[in-house]
């Protein structure tokens, strides 16, 4: 069966559009989840009489949860209904944040996380497959953009206003809403969704073979150390403005805000950049974000460089990540899902390893140094990426070569 084509002939073209939509907004949900407690973490930290760093185990947890268990629970549920197994995942997802409403120690609302982190790992492997094959005839590209935008409103409008419920109404009103959005969201994709027979055909001896692919290897690592760099930083953002920038709590909304905002930016440059420079894009993007971190220290003293700083830092991160995942996909295109996945996972990755890292910084050194600490993962990124775009160059030549010859 094509994924380009509807499921149901006679849908109406409005209703697949809508459904087109609901996956979006299911998009936006899911993702604001992951990144609101960055936006929280103080309050959360003082409610438990634990410091900034030690909630930050939120981030990690949940973070290395999506990254070990996408690809598991991806072959797991290979033969699943996908209309099903979305729905067992916002049920899950639900129940988790009741639970993180509730919370009566830090630990429970960590078990609260991992049950979110599950859902979120569910939810990636199959959602672009899903809005694709409910999209109207012709429209793949429009289905994956709507994924894309409901991404980054979880950037720009999910994570500030989470954060301004969890200033305003204290932390737990901000996962009760989100627990009272996933419900209706349960009950609009259980009423507009059709049956979505799976049509995943992978396999572990395909996972196999692409580990034997040493670019796809240097891409996975080389997104790994950047979103590593990104997250020892950014994970304490909060925490960092509060404490060392001396900035009220106003401010550090509007930041978040500005980097949400920086990634709809970041994503209009690519568009328009992306193919005929890719190669610029990476290098420019990587050297913005390892000079960002490196200088967040210096520019949280004033206000007007701090908002510079970090539009150009969102702009140069959503760059980075919309780059390199052209890059992957175009590695092996029949075995797109399970890259897909992959990279979702190695994200993921860099993002718990970021925020634990960034946690061991501010324990064993100091809050102000969380910044340096991600710019050297930025330079070994950057070392890493020269050593990429070279291996792709040869291997392009020789590949030139060969034709004509043939």
């Amino acid at each position: 069966m094509n994924l380009d084509s509807t499921e149901v002939d006679n849908t109406s073209k409005k209703t697949q559009y809508l459904r087109v939509i609901l996956m979006g907004i299911a998009a936006f949900i899911v993702n604001t989840t992951e990144f609101v407690p960055v936006g929280l973490l103080s309050s959360i930290a003082q409610n438990f009489s634990i410091t900034p760093a030690h909630a930050g185990w939120m981030l990690t947890v949940y973070a290395w949860i999506v990254a070990l268990m996408s690809l598991p629970l991806m072959l797991l549920t290979g033969k699943m209904d996908r209309k099903t197994l979305l729905l067992a995942s916002f049920v899950l997802f639900f129940i988790s944040h009741i639970l993180s409403v509730f919370a009566w120690c830090f630990e429970a609302l960590l078990i609260s996380r991992i049950g979110i982190a599950f859902a979120h790992a569910i939810f990636w492997s199959i959602t672009a497959s899903i809005a694709i094959r409910v999209a109207p005839w012709g429209k793949k590209n429009f289905a994956l953009s709507v994924l894309a935008t409901g991404t980054g409103l979880a950037m720009v409008l999910g994570v500030p206003l989470g954060r301004l419920i969890g200033e305003s109404l204290g932390w737990r009103m901000t996962f009760a809403t989100i627990a009272v959005a996933s419900f209706v969201m349960l009950i609009a994709l259980f009423r507009l969704l059709p049956s979505l027979p799976s049509l995943f055909s992978g396999s572990l001896s395909k996972v196999s073979e692409l580990m034997k692919k040493p670019i796809l290897l240097h891409m996975y690592f080389f997104i790994f150390l950047m979103f590593t760099a990104h997250y020892t930083a950014y994970s304490y953002i909060e925490p960092f403005l509060k404490v060392i920038g001396h900035n009220s709590a106003g401010f550090t909304t509007l930041i978040l805000l500005l980097f949400g905002g920086a990634g709809i930016i970041g994503s209009v440059v690519f568009g328009y950049l992306g193919e005929r420079a890719n190669k610029q894009l990476l290098i420019g993007s990587t050297l913005i974000v390892t000079s960002s971190t490196a200088l967040l220290y210096f520019a949280a003293q004033y206000s007007s460089y701090m908002i510079a700083l970090i539009i150009l830092w969102g702009a140069a991160m959503m760059t980075i990540g919309l780059a390199m995942q052209v890059r992957v996909f175009n590695v092996d295109a029949n075995a797109s899902d399970i890259i897909m996945s992959l990279f979702s996972g190695i994200i993921n990755l860099g993002i718990g390893a970021g925020a634990l890292f960034g946690n061991q910084v501010i324990q064993r050194i100091n809050l102000q140094s969380v910044g340096v600490a991600g710019a050297i993962f930025g330079v070994v990124g950057l070392v890493v990426l020269f050593f990429l775009l070279r291996r792709v160059a040869r291997e392009e030549r020789v590949e030139i070569n060969s034709h004509i010859v043939n």
